[in-house]
């Protein structure tokens, strides 16, 4: 894979974004969502791992002190995905990003009989320049699903990190602590998601460096 003009910077949080081709839906059933999510902790780990058929989510078989990536949040939509990640080694997010996607298109195409890309070329990647932007990056792709229509209550929508900021979920795929630190407590967390009084103004503060009206 050809180096990316925007080399990405260790240590640095980035917005990570991508959908299907011809904005087609890359998720069809609970299944596939499932299969991603399982393909995400697989290669967020660098090095030598157990075959990707014996490893489940809760087995802890890979040496997470190798991680590639940090995971912060993330949203899984039916046509496209949302990351907010940190890179922790050299080339890390875009090592992720591409086994995740090859991963992943090879087994959509086999199981759905179809060839070809199932996502939009190369991945969109925003650098996160502020504290303030990381709050409200996170905010909103937690709000992804609620601001599409597709739950009327977020705590209702299984496919992103929202419940396992507020508790709703044993999963432990997140670094949550650089976000929840700033909070007492994961109900003002709740509470700072689902407050939109300001959202409009601060939508512009993630928006200003990407044509998001692209991935909905």
């Amino acid at each position: 894979m050809p180096s990316r003009i925007d080399p990405l910077v260790n240590g640095e949080y980035y917005h990570i974004l991508n959908r299907g081709v011809d904005k087609m839906n890359i998720f069809k059933n609970s299944y596939n969502f499932q299969r991603f999510l399982k393909t995400m902790l697989y290669y967020e780990v660098l090095g030598p791992k157990p075959r990707f058929s014996l490893f489940t989510p809760t087995n802890n078989l890979l040496d997470t002190s190798k991680q590639i990536v940090e995971i912060v949040c993330y949203c899984l939509m039916p046509n496209h995905f949302h990351f907010l990640v940190k890179q922790l080694i050299d080339g890390g997010i875009t090592e992720f990003i591409s086994k995740l996607s090859n991963s992943y298109t090879k087994y959509f195409n086999i199981k759905y009989r179809r060839v070809g890309p199932l996502l939009q070329g190369e991945f969109k990647s925003v650098l996160v320049e502020s504290n303030e932007q990381l709050l409200h990056l996170s905010r909103y792709i937690h709000l992804n699903p609620l601001v599409s229509g597709l739950v009327k209550d977020l705590k209702d929508y299984p496919w992103s990190s929202y419940p396992e900021y507020i508790g709703l979920s044993a999963q432990k795929i997140c670094a949550k602590e650089i976000i929840l630190n700033q909070f007492k407590s994961s109900k003002d967390y709740q509470r700072f998601v689902l407050d939109q009084a300001d959202y409009g103004r601060e939508l512009e503060i993630i928006k200003h460096q990407l044509i998001e009206e692209e991935y909905n």
